[in-house]
């Protein structure tokens, strides 16, 4: 591990090939189109979600549901880290224009989608250019906005991802809900309202982000994109599938653990030899590159143990609609929004980042810890002022990362260090929610035998999956003994939270800290580039 020193060394030699000067007013320009390109991207992660049950309906395909969200989450994540690498090598500012014409054309297509088996392929294609949003889209704020002034900027995009995490369900069954808008069935404008804002987000980029161009030798690295391919992909049917289609013990779960985690191996050995590596390993040796990247996979699986399951005990505990549910946790919302905001000026106004990820893991702490309090009748006054604190945690803990990354990684390989975090937080959030479900569900069969032994074998989860709403036929007694036992295993599964957020607070104290550069000087050559002089 390289020790802030030698980072700092690092960096003053990456300072010539740092972001250009730019005023304010241009800056917020561009952020604002790529904040505009995120918020599609993100939401497009959840939005679906809700609307299932009425697209199986339309498109006759109840046995292909899972495989809509599926093919979208699996294409996103495998392409986040093979986007990074390709902005490096070929201008960001074209490989992502490119990104967002082809999550506009998916989008297009599954709103014309005709039966599920198109959607499922047009949701794939969707997922392949919303890797390049997620991705490229914190990159080029690193070729935008010197070191000292990202976390201002930062902060927005940290807002954006919480948002739209939370918004989505909400948006996604309202437009379920609407049977038809416009003449168009309600859930098909969940993917043609992308058109027009995915449009405006391509004009204000084309005509206001101006690049250097640089030209150098290139060697794509193959091999290494299709190992971590089928690696990450294997891994993400773990998540996907484990804890609800097949049991974790199962054969089909532990050959997918397996083998993704054998091809991984052989991505890293792969890597050490490649010239033009995916995922450059060099970088590992800096311990605050590696140090984020954990830090960012952790912030996935603790924020997503909120988000997913918090709304999850309004509706079976409390017997609110999903819309309603999504729109209790507005608290939440502002906690995220305003912390990540917040955070995000001070880092910039003091030019120090390491302090917010420490108070943001203890919030969190915090946090996990009141919500394992939950019980039958706990106020939504209370529920309000816990997911304000929980959202206070999590928007001060999960930017810091992708800043602690740009501002340790030499400027031409931005692309492949940005993206490795982005990478390490989409397989957190999707590790999170399966295996927090793995533990609600577990949990919640323990309790039922345990408090109606007399059911033992007629109660499980699955069965009784519908909550208040459909307990309505059983006794009074035996209701409340149900609910009890849904309300032990959420104060289990936030017990279980707590200790990665422990572990995302002890990496928080072991990263350190290289000072924000307050600018960055123009584009010049340098280490392999050939500056054309031209912009994109």
């Amino acid at each position: 591990m390289e020790d802030t020193a030698s980072a700092t060394v690092a960096n003053s030699r990456d300072t010539q090939h740092g972001p250009m000067e730019r005023s304010h007013a241009e800056i917020m320009v561009i952020i604002s189109a790529l904040m505009l390109a995120m918020l599609l991207a993100a939401l497009d992660q959840t939005i679906v979600a809700t609307a299932l049950p009425r697209i199986a309906s339309d498109l006759h395909g109840l046995n292909k549901l899972s495989w809509v969200a599926t093919a979208y989450l699996l294409t996103s994540a495998i392409t986040t880290p093979l986007y990074g690498k390709i902005g490096d090598l070929y201008g960001r500012k074209k490989i992502f224009q490119i990104s967002i014409i082809i999550f506009l054309a998916g989008s297009a297509l599954c709103g014309l989608s005709q039966d599920m088996n198109q959607l499922v392929i047009f949701r794939a294609l969707q997922g392949l250019g919303a890797g390049g949003l997620m991705s490229l889209v914190l990159a080029i704020i690193g070729d935008v906005v010197p070191p000292r002034q990202r976390g201002r900027y930062q902060g927005y995009f940290g807002a954006v991802f919480g948002v739209a995490s939370i918004a989505g369900p909400l948006l996604g069954g309202f437009l379920a809900n609407a049977h038809t808008l416009l003449g168009v069935s309600g859930w098909r404008w969940i993917f043609y309202i992308n058109v027009p804002l995915g449009a405006i987000a391509l004009f204000a980029i084309a005509r206001r982000l101006h690049l250097p161009k640089f030209v150098t030798e290139h060697r794509i690295d193959y091999s290494g994109a299709a190992l971590l391919a089928i690696a990450s992909g294997a891994l993400i049917f773990v998540s996907v599938w484990a804890g609800v289609t097949y049991t974790w013990g199962s054969w089909q779960i532990l050959s997918l653990l397996i083998g993704g985690l054998f091809m991984g191996l052989l991505f890293v050995l792969n890597e050490r030899r490649a010239k033009e590596p995916i995922i450059p390993l060099h970088l590992f040796r800096s311990s605050i590159f590696s140090v984020a990247v954990i830090m960012s996979l952790l912030a996935g699986v603790v924020m997503f143990a909120a988000i997913l399951y918090v709304p999850e005990y309004q509706q079976i505990i409390r017997g609110y609609s999903p819309i309603k549910s999504g729109l209790l946790l507005f608290p939440m919302v502002f906690g995220i929004f305003t912390a990540s905001i917040g955070s995000g000026r001070l880092i910039t106004r003091y030019g120090h980042y390491r302090p917010f990820p420490i108070i943001g893991g203890l919030v969190l702490i915090l946090g996990l810890w009141l919500f394992s309090g939950l019980g039958l009748a706990t106020s939504q006054i209370t529920l309000s002022i816990w997911m304000v604190i929980l959202g206070l945690g999590i928007g001060m803990f999960m930017q810091v990362p992708i800043l602690a990354v740009q501002n340790s990684v030499p400027f031409k390989q931005m692309g492949a260090g940005t993206s490795t975090a982005t990478f390490a937080r989409s397989l957190g959030s999707s590790f999170g929610g399966a295996v927090f479900g793995t533990i609600l569900i577990a949990r919640l069969d323990s309790h039922l035998h345990t408090l109606l032994p007399q059911f033992k074998g007629q109660l499980n989860a699955s069965a009784i999956s519908g909550g208040t709403q459909g307990l309505s036929h059983v006794p009074a007694p035996i209701q409340h003994q149900i609910l009890t036992a849904f309300v032990m295993s959420f104060h289990d599964m936030f017990i279980y939270a707590i200790p990665i957020a422990v572990a995302s607070l002890i990496f928080a104290l072991m990263l350190k800290e290289v000072p924000l550069r307050d600018s960055g000087k123009a584009y010049a050559e340098g280490e392999g580039f050939h500056l054309k002089g031209e912009a994109l």
